[in-house]
C-alpha cells in the first residue's frame, strides 16, 4: 500500500498529472463504483488475469480515495482501519466473545442487534437504516428485506408471483394508453416486484442481471466473429442471417459452458 500511496502523491504533486490533481472525494467515488462493477464482471467471467487486473484497479481507486479524504478532511487511514477492526470484532461475539452462532441466520441476528445497539438514537423510520447510495437494484433488495423483517411481506412465493402478474398487467395497460410516464412508473413497480421474487428465491438480483448481461455480450461478440468470417456485419446483414448466427453462437457458447474443466 505504501508504494501505491507514493505513486498517488507523485500524481497529485505540483508537477504531476493535471487530471489526478483535479480529483476530489466526490468525483472519485464514481470511478470507484465503476471499477467495482468491472471487478464484478471479471469475477463472473472467471478469467483469473482479468480478475487480478480489475482487483488492482479497484484497489488503486480505493487508496486514491483514502488519500483524498486525508487531504480534504484530515482522516487518518490507520485510525479508520483500527476503528473498522474494532467494529468487526465487536460484531462477531461468536468468534471473539462468549456468544454462540452455529448458523448464518444466527450470525445475521447478532449483527443486526449489535448494529442497532451501536446507534445513539433509534431511526425515525426503519428505512433510515437502508443505505441511500447503493444502485437501484441493491436498494430495492435492501428496502424489501428491512420491511419484510418487520412483517410487511407476502406469505409465500405464490403471493409475490401473483403480484408480478398484477404489475405486468398494469404495465401493459399503461403501454396501451400511450402514457410514457405511467408506463415508466408501472415498469418500475414490475422491476421492484421481480426483485422480491429474487429475494424469496434466495437469488441476488444484481448479480443475476450482471451474469445475464455478460452472457449476452459473450454471445454477441461470438456472433460478430462468425458473421465476420463470412464478410458480414450485424448492421449490414439480413435479420434472418443475424438470427441464424445468433443461434449458432448460443450453441457454441452453451456447449463450451457445459464442457468439463480440463
Amino acid at each position: 500500500m505504501n508504494d501505491t500511496r507514493k505513486l498517488i502523491q507523485r500524481l497529485r504533486a505540483e508537477n504531476g498529472c493535471p487530471w489526478d490533481r483535479k480529483q476530489t472525494p466526490v468525483s472519485m467515488v464514481r470511478y470507484l463504483i465503476e471499477e467495482s462493477y468491472e471487478l464484478q464482471e471479471a469475477i463472473h467471467g472467471g478469467d483469473p488475469g482479468e480478475m487480478a487486473e480489475e482487483l488492482g484497479d479497484t484497489w488503486f481507486q480505493m487508496v486514491f480515495l483514502i488519500h483524498l479524504l486525508e487531504e480534504a478532511h484530515g482522516l487518518s487511514f490507520p485510525e479508520v482501519a483500527k476503528a473498522n477492526q474494532r467494529k468487526m470484532i465487536r460484531r462477531h461475539p461468536h468468534v471473539f466473545g462468549d456468544e454462540t452462532a452455529d448458523t448464518v441466520d444466527e450470525v445475521k441476528t447478532h449483527w443486526a442487534r449489535i448494529k442497532e445497539e451501536e446507534k445513539a438514537e433509534a431511526p425515525a423510520s426503519l428505512l433510515d437504516t437502508v443505505t441511500s447510495g447503493t444502485p437501484p437494484l441493491m436498494r430495492a433488495r435492501d428496502v424489501s428485506k428491512v420491511t419484510a423483517e418487520a412483517g410487511f411481506d407476502w406469505d409465500d412465493m405464490d403471493g409475490v408471483m401473483d403480484k408480478v402478474d398484477e404489475e405486468w398487467g398494469e404495465f401493459n395497460e399503461a403501454l396501451a394508453s400511450g402514457d410514457k410516464q405511467a408506463a415508466s412508473l408501472e415498469f418500475g413497480d414490475l422491476l421492484f416486484t421481480l426483485v422480491n421474487v429474487a429475494r424469496f428465491a434466495g437469488i441476488d438480483a444484481d448479480a443475476a442481471l450482471a451474469s445475464s448481461v455478460a452472457k449476452f455480450e459473450k454471445r454477441y461478440r461470438l456472433m460478430e466473429k462468425l458473421l465476420a468470417k463470412e464478410g458480414q456485419r450485424p448492421d449490414r446483414s439480413s435479420s434472418s442471417a443475424v438470427d441464424a448466427m445468433w443461434e449458432r453462437a448460443k450453441e457454441i457458447n452453451d456447449g463450451a459452458d457445459d464442457a468439463p474443466n480440463t
